[in-house]
């Protein structure tokens, strides 16, 4: 199993540019934060849950942890498990009958388990290392005078071409206001991107 770090969900946004959902993810006891594009309805799915809104009816990821657990499975973790031409990839690691599965799925669906069932969010370090935003050191580089800007951008290489959609939207959001926003009072459920929802 690759080294993973755990997260929390910081907050779930969207894009006043162009309507588009983002969760962001926190790294626990560090100011590190991971933006993932989701799609409007697992947004919609995760805000309920971590603002505790009744339904009168179960949503998807309610019917889900519904079936789990009258079939006696435990969602033990999710796990945000790697980063593919701009797709992010997760798992859900479940406990049935003293057994260890290791289920493919799409991230925002695995958060909005998560949030249902109160389990940790664990992401690989090298996804984090890869995509996550300090977001003190993207202020500094932009500011230290003398360093030659198209170089740095040269040595950062692809990874940060086909991330770049997240940069742009950060750069409209307020940092500051992150940890004081779960979520409430957003119209926040998120989509991705111009790549594939995950």
């Amino acid at each position: 199993m690759p080294k993973m770090v755990e997260v929390v969900i910081d907050s779930v946004r969207v894009s006043l540019t162009n309507q588009q959902r983002i969760v962001v993810l926190r790294e626990v006891n560090a100011e590190r934060y991971l933006p993932i594009w989701i799609g409007p309805y697992e947004a919609e799915s995760i805000t309920i849950a971590l603002q505790e809104i009744e339904v009168a009816r179960p949503q998807t990821h309610d019917l889900i942890r519904n079936i789990m657990n009258n079939l006696n499975a435990r969602l033990v973790r999710v796990e945000v498990v790697a980063l593919r031409d701009d797709v992010f990839f997760g798992s859900l690691i479940i406990d049935y009958n003293g057994q260890m599965l290791d289920i493919d799925t799409r991230p925002s669906d695995a958060l909005a388990l998560a949030v249902r069932a109160h389990v940790p969010i664990l992401v690989s370090r090298e996804v984090m290392d890869s995509a996550g935003i300090i977001p003190e050191q993207e202020i500094q580089s932009a500011e230290i005078p003398g360093v030659n800007q198209s170089t740095a951008a040269h040595e950062e290489g692809e990874t940060d071409e086909r991330l770049s959609v997240f940069k742009d939207f950060l750069k409209n959001l307020n940092i500051d206001d992150l940890s004081e926003d779960t979520g409430e009072g957003d119209q926040d459920p998120d989509k991705g991107g111009p790549q594939k929802p995950t």
